[in-house]
């Protein structure tokens, strides 16, 4: 593709934000490069006292929703693409959508040129050019244009922008410049006979143009002028005052009257001395360039002088003619004359201006005779069309033996024109889509051989409301003798998803006359195996056109321009060092790609030469590089990357087998004139080479993004296999492809057609199509405040049953759709017994530590190494598990589970012993209809483990729905006799008290909630059940003490709701969007207050997992509910990014604390026991104190006076106390006070 020589790399870092529930984010906006970004505030979740917090799903990208753009939306499939830039957390937004590819990008005037096949870019009609302007995002359409652009080279020292493509422009061809004085400027030469798909500036300042061409020159008029007759047979007719008399009164007598003979059903007549017209309107359109008109003669009648009207513009048509009287070449506007000769037996009338018209209207003035009439009128034009409703091609009466016709096969009807130029068919078609399942076959009228270009016509899709069900078809054709049925549009499939109406040129070269023994042909067909987002596909068919092209020669697929010059020297071509190359190539060459670097100019594409076969080089002195001989298959994209030049294509080595492992994809060092492989290459064609920017680690890393029809990257070295949808990226720094990459990497999947690192004011752009996430992470993930991998690599499910896994489970509960299962959907982590083990079931693949197969139930040991366990082939990897629990060494798993362990048969459950590594003794096998185990809930302090889901026994045990499993005797009981129907969850609210959600019966009554006391044995009706409008698919607790609850469950018309139980029902103020499915809710306190409610504490906040479709956004994968609003918070990719959005099943904690919070509590638990201890010894300290203070008091009160402390004092006083009077005086009591 053309770049301009001042592209490269933007140089500066970009580090990623933290999660948006760890650091606070107020509502600003993120300036970044030239754009804006507005960041979301943070949810304020608190997961300090959760342990840790596992994200289960089927996705294989995962993000927190942190910037405005985000979205969980696929990459697209049906043609359009977008303009994209990368959020400061490294994901992908769109800018802008064009409703077709944009297939390149150049930097002009501080506007950004794109060029693609679209003809809608924002919204506004824009044929295959536009300008974005990066500081405002305004698109501004260069109108004027027709047709596809491919390349673009901007200019700006000359003010030119070098357009090139297959398209008409301003009487050019397929090259065309637009200027800095906003306006499209031919070249010196009149185009090129045939598609432009590269330009390039050579070191020495010479534009380049390479292509599929032979020659300068455009479209040329056919030898044999007027030659395609109008098809009036198809008209609707009407008369104005025309005649009542029987066999003359039907307008329709002029029609394919070639003959001219008067007569009763041959001719028209107006009424007596009277004007009057005739009117004719079509449903398509052309633009016809030769009228002629037979008099009649009847009864002497015949019209005089005549106007005639086109329509819808409603304008006066002028005309050239020959005057048969005299021979001279006249003209005439709105009285022509017709002569009323006999010996004349028509006249021709030629159209000034070419007018496209639908409708006409002939005004009979002035009569000979008694009135004015017709015996024939008849159309021509020069243009080669076919339709795809046979009724619009040339009549029976065409002067050709082989008139073009059409023929189609399947369900086509006809579809109002609409804003279009015709009628068309459509066809509706169901997957699986196959090329035989409805066609269209053209076959145009070719009157002389010779080189042509053949454009298919598509309506477009706005006026119909049909885009989002369009999708691709193939075009093959048989165009002459020698080449038999070809692939046409270079073997690429068309999209039809274009918003307004556009051709594509689908094939340029020689075509065969037609005769009775060949016929050229154009077949029409759906691309088979196709992937669409809609429940149908609509192919549209509605014409092609095929032009003659007029040539200089001399040229094959290069030509060398000098812009200094202000003509073309088209005497002598082998001046040129390209234009002569060029004539080296054998004939029927295409060159695809140009690069040029400082020094030399390399050239790309499908072509053989003596010297070198698919990529050559040609110096600045003028000189051919061999490169080793070129590559053995087609170049199709090229880039350079400061002399390093990769190459994508069709090729497997170089034709001098100087490299191994250059499958398909390859880099050339110019340098050291060696090339190196990238990995091994991949399986597959590689059309796109893009350089992109990925945020690897904190740093801003370069990387080379290819695209094109390839389905795994090869092994090499360490490195597997890995499988792909068509899009790869390699890390130079790493050498390696980033899908192989051990470190938390972004989600990019799709394509990416072009770049640019460096476009104004240091912004980047892409166009493509890209689903992009922060994280790549396969159905698992976790977060300690930043979204990690956990050490396992799950892959979807290889089983037949998931053919439509992600698109199935957005529309209803997996227990109703296990066939829709894919990734995980339940997790523990159980940290018993000083075990550190991630436990994750579902429906998947992964591989064991040991390399072996894992299916469906998976454990990581974190305490070892990491270390994965898990199911391998003991049971079918067809199962599906739903549900899991962890009780002591063992982990009981529920979903749809059939198979053998031990020669006994288990259905719906199984047990896995963790210490051992294996399934043992099994639960006694669950029975009925359709067995599925939806939900498991270990009674607390109790070794009962209560399954939930559809069965009607346990062992021999008659136990519908709910049934209680002993697990320390291994044995079931039936928990009340009053509940059968289908369980969807289970919820304990209390030691004693169950709850129970889905599609019940109790007493022969519907029930979607329903209460179990196990203290009593006995089943009741929930509280209100009754205003539940429908089964109940999710519950959590809505506080600590588990008396309120959340409930999420699905409407008869299959619409999801959500309510609050408060002593009462209460419905959210929340209108979910349509397809819904909630799978699990939970609470969450919160580090700061939410505005108050009555649904939601202020400290609180209610999470949505599943598929929720979030009013004004779209869905996301888990959504916030704060009693008010409800915001976007994780969103996903699926691990099929085709077929739509990812889905969260679950959170899962290692601690359920979910309603205890670190900002309520302040100090760890340690601190607090301190702080204790202290407060207790003080207030001791204090009594003690206290008491001391009344001892002192009680005793000053009482007269207490010191006691002496002198050895005299108390020598004397002994003395005086005799001992018969010391005993006497204890003897006697107490004393009373002194008294003075």
């Amino acid at each position: 593709m053309g770049r301009i020589s001042s592209c490269r790399p933007t140089a500066r870092g970009r580090g990623r934000f933290p999660s948006s529930w760890v650091l606070v984010m107020a509502s600003f906006a993120t300036v970044s490069r030239a754009l804006s970004f507005n960041s979301i505030p943070s949810p304020n979740f608190d997961i300090s006292e959760l342990g840790q917090v596992g994200l289960a799903g089927d996705f294989n990208g995962i993000s927190f929703y942190e910037f405005e753009g985000q979205t969980e939306q696929p990459f697209s499939s049906n043609g359009s693409e977008q303009l994209m830039t990368s959020l400061p957390n490294g994901v992908f937004i769109d800018l802008l959508s064009a409703d077709a590819s944009i297939k390149d990008m150049c930097v002009f005037q501080d506007r950004v040129i794109l060029g693609g096949n679209f003809t809608s870019v924002a919204g506004k009609q824009s044929i295959g050019v536009a300008a974005f302007n990066p500081a405002t995002s305004e698109v501004t359409p260069l109108p004027g244009l027709s047709g596809q652009v491919n390349t673009l080279l901007c200019d700006n020292d000359r003010g030119v922008v070098y357009v090139g493509g297959s398209f008409h422009a301003d009487d050019s061809f397929n090259a065309i410049t637009w200027t800095d004085a906003s306006n499209w400027t031919a070249l010196p030469f009149a185009g090129f006979n045939g598609p432009v798909t590269s330009i390039a500036q050579a070191p020495g300042g010479h534009i380049i143009f390479a292509g599929s061409f032979t020659g300068l020159g455009n479209a040329s008029a056919p030898s044999v002028p007027d030659a395609q007759t109008v098809n009036l047979n198809s008209a609707r007719l009407s008369t104005y005052q025309g005649t009542t008399t029987a066999g003359f009164n039907d307008a329709k007598n002029v029609i394919c009257n070639t003959e001219g003979t008067d007569g009763p059903g041959k001719t028209w007549l107006l009424q007596d001395y009277v004007p009057g017209n005739l009117a004719a309107s079509f449903d398509y359109s052309f633009s016809p360039t030769k009228l002629r008109l037979r008099n009649t003669h009847q009864d002497g009648r015949g019209t005089k002088t005549w106007m005639f009207t086109a329509q819808p513009n409603n304008g006066i048509m002028n005309f050239t003619y020959i005057d048969p009287k005299t021979g001279n070449n006249l003209s005439c506007t709105n009285s022509c004359p017709l002569s009323n000769d006999p010996a004349v037996k028509f006249q021709d009338f030629h159209f000034v201006n070419r007018i496209v018209m639908n409708a006409f209207r002939i005004d009979l003035w002035e009569w000979y005779g008694q009135g004015g009439g017709l015996d024939s009128v008849e159309l021509y034009e020069d243009g080669i069309f076919t339709f795809a409703i046979d009724n619009f091609n040339e009549p029976p009466c065409a002067n050709s033996s082989t008139p073009s016709k059409s023929t189609s096969t399947g369900p086509w009807t006809v579809t109002p024109a609409g804003q279009s130029d015709s009628q068309y068919l459509s066809a509706v078609l169901h997957q699986p889509i196959t090329s035989d399942a409805a066609s269209v076959v053209f076959y145009p009228d070719i009157r002389e051989s010779g080189d042509y270009i053949i454009k298919m016509y598509t309506p477009g899709c706005l006026q119909d409301g049909t885009c989002t069900r369009r999708g691709q078809v193939d075009v093959f054709g048989t165009l002459n003798t020698t080449s038999g049925k070809q692939h046409l549009n270079e073997g690429r499939p068309i999209y039809q998803s274009n918003e307004f109406d556009k051709y594509d040129q689908i094939y340029f070269g020689n075509i065969e006359v037609s005769s009775e023994s060949f016929r050229p042909s154009v077949t029409l067909s759906p691309a088979m195996g196709q992937s669409i987002s809609s429940d149908d596909l609509l192919v549209v068919a509605q014409r092609i056109g095929v032009e003659r092209m007029n040539s200089t020669g001399g040229l094959n697929g290069l030509f060398e321009y000098d812009p200094t010059k202000p003509a073309v020297d088209t005497s002598d071509f082998t001046s040129s060092a390209f234009n002569k190359l060029g004539s080296s190539f054998d004939p029927q060459s295409a060159i695809l790609s140009l690069v040029a670097t400082g020094t030399r100019t390399y050239i790309g594409g499908n072509f053989t030469s003596k010297t070198s076969n698919n990529l050559v080089a040609v110096d600045s002195g003028g000189q051919t590089q061999t490169l080793d001989g070129g590559l053995d298959g087609e170049v199709m994209a090229m880039y350079n990357s400061d002399g390093n030049i990769f190459v994508g294509g069709a090729f497997r080595n170089t034709l001098g087998e100087g490299a191994a492992g250059l499958s398909h994809v390859a880099v050339y060092n110019e340098q050291q004139d060696k090339w190196t492989a990238l990995g091994a290459g991949v399986d597959g064609s590689v059309t796109n080479i893009v350089p992109v920017s990925l945020n690897l680690t904190g740093n801003t890393t370069r990387a080379i993004a290819i695209t094109g029809d390839f389905s795994q990257m090869l092994p090499f070295g360490d490195n597997d296999a890995v499988d792909t949808t068509g899009f790869a990226v390699w890390v130079e720094s790493h050498n390696n492809w980033l899908q192989n990459l051990d470190t938390p990497v972004p989600l990019l999947d799709g394509q990416i057609a072009v770049s640019l690192l460096n476009a104004p004011n240091n912004t980047e752009l892409y166009a493509g199509s890209i689903s992009s996430q922060s994280l790549r992470a396969y159905g698992i993930a976790s977060t300690n405040g930043n979204l990690q991998n956990l050490p396992i690599k799950i892959a979807p499910p290889t089983s037949s049953s998931t053919g439509q896994t992600s698109k199935l489970s957005k529309r209803a509960s997996p227990i109703n759709n296990t066939a829709a299962v894919s990734g995980v959907v339940a997790g523990a982590f159980d940290t018993k017994n000083d075990r550190n083990i991630t436990i994750l079931a579902g429906h998947f693949a992964t591989k064991a530590t040991d390399g072996s197969n894992i299916y469906n139930l998976a454990l990581i040991d974190r305490g070892h190494s990491d270390s994965v366990t898990g199911l391998k082939t003991e049971l079918p990897p067809e199962s599906v598990f739903l549900a899991l629990a962890v009780q002591d060494d063992t982990v009981f798993a529920g979903g749809r589970v059939n198979g053998t362990v031990q020669e006994a048969p288990v259905t719906g459950l199984i047990s896995y012993n963790i210490a051992s590594g294996s399934l043992e003794t099994q639960p006694p096998v669950l029975a009925g209809r359709d067995v599925v185990v939806s939900s498991i809930a270990l009674r607390p302090d109790t070794s009962d483990l209560y399954v939930g889901g559809s069965f009607d026994t346990a062992g021999s045990l008659p136990c519908p729905a709910v049934c209680i499993l002993d697990t320390g005797k291994n044995e079931w009981s039936r928990p009340g006799v009053e509940l059968a129907g289908i369980v969807h969850t289970l919820l304990w609210s209390s030691s004693t008290t169950l709850f129970v959600g889905g599609q019940l019966r109790m007493n022969d009554t519907d029930v979607f909630l329903a209460s179990y006391d196990a203290s009593k044995n006995k089943w009741s009706v929930f509280d209100g059940a009754a205003d539940l409008p429908g089964p109940v698919d999710a519950l959590t607790p809505a506080n600590e003490k588990r008396d309120k609850i959340w409930a999420a469950g699905t409407r008869p018309d299959g619409s999801a709701y959500l309510m609050k139980y408060d002593n009462g029902w209460a419905s959210t103020s929340i209108t979910l969007e349509p397809k819904t499915v909630i799978t699990s809710l939970q609470m969450f306190s919160l580090t700061k207050n939410h505005d108050k409610s009555d649904l939601v504490d202020e400290d609180q906040a209610l999470l949505l997992a599943g598929s929720i479709g979030v009013p004004g956004f779209g869905t996301a994968s888990g959504a916030i509910y704060n009693g008010t609003t409800l915001q976007p918070y994780i969103l996903t990719s699926s691990m099929n990014t085709t077929q739509g959005a990812g889905s969260l099943s679950k959170i899962f904690v290692e601690k359920e604390n979910f309603f205890k919070s670190s900002s309520k509590h302040g100090l760890a638990l340690g601190f607090i026991v301190l702080i204790s201890l202290a407060i207790s010894l003080a207030i001791v300290f204090l009594i003690v104190l206290i008491g001391l203070a009344l001892d002192r008091y009680r005793k000053k009160r009482d007269g207490y006076v010191p006691a002496p402390t002198s050895m005299i004092d108390r020598g004397s006083g002994m003395q005086r106390i005799l001992p018969h009077e010391f005993l006497d005086s204890l003897s006697r009591g107490r004393p009373g006070a002194p008294h003075v």
